[in-house]
């Protein structure tokens, strides 16, 4: 696995991925609902963005923002009494920024079937001091193969939003510098 000891320019010690790894669970109910009579992707979007949000702040040791949130899949519909399990644990740290992955499984409440996958989603987190000012976070250490695949991944991930963000930033300097767009 990716053994992580704290750089030159940081001594915060690293943390392994099942520090701060979390399952958030909840019975869906009709006031979760949309107009087709299935949950909310927003609601899920809630659950998802609330327990993400616990494993950045677990990890981090403090307060951290959602900065992003990435590739939100949603595979099957959730129903009125599914029993859904939103789990979440850090793929990878940077600086200052966390991502975090997220399984959503859904059960039916009083059935004793296998949950099945219903969606997926990554976050971006920046931690913040008292005063929303970035703050250093500790390296993730990867504990197994699945874990390491998920860093590495997420490498990738990083990289595709800073080439997007750098294409975006220089589509537009162009287009402001022929007139296009005031």
């Amino acid at each position: 696995m990716t053994d992580q000891a704290p750089t030159p320019e940081s001594d915060i010690p690293g943390k392994p991925t099942s520090a701060s790894r979390t399952t958030l669970s909840h019975i869906m109910t009709h006031n979760d609902t949309n107009l087709l009579g299935t949950v909310h992707g927003g609601v899920i979007m809630k659950l998802v963005d609330d327990a993400a949000g616990a494993v950045a702040g677990r990890h981090s040791g403090g307060p951290a923002v959602t900065a992003s949130m990435d590739e939100m899949a949603f595979l099957e519909p959730v129903r009125v009494g599914d029993l859904v399990h939103v789990k979440a644990q850090v793929n990878w740290t940077g600086r200052t920024s966390i991502e975090v992955g997220v399984r959503v499984l859904a059960e039916r409440w009083n059935e004793s079937t296998p949950p099945q996958q219903v969606g997926s989603a990554y976050l971006v987190f920046t931690a913040v001091d008292a005063d929303g000012k970035p703050r250093r976070v500790p390296p993730v250490l990867p504990e197994t193969e699945r874990d390491e695949r998920r860093y590495q991944e997420a490498q990738i991930r990083r990289t595709h939003r800073l080439a997007r963000r750098r294409a975006i930033m220089e589509l537009r300097e162009k287009r402001m510098a022929d007139g296009l767009d005031a």
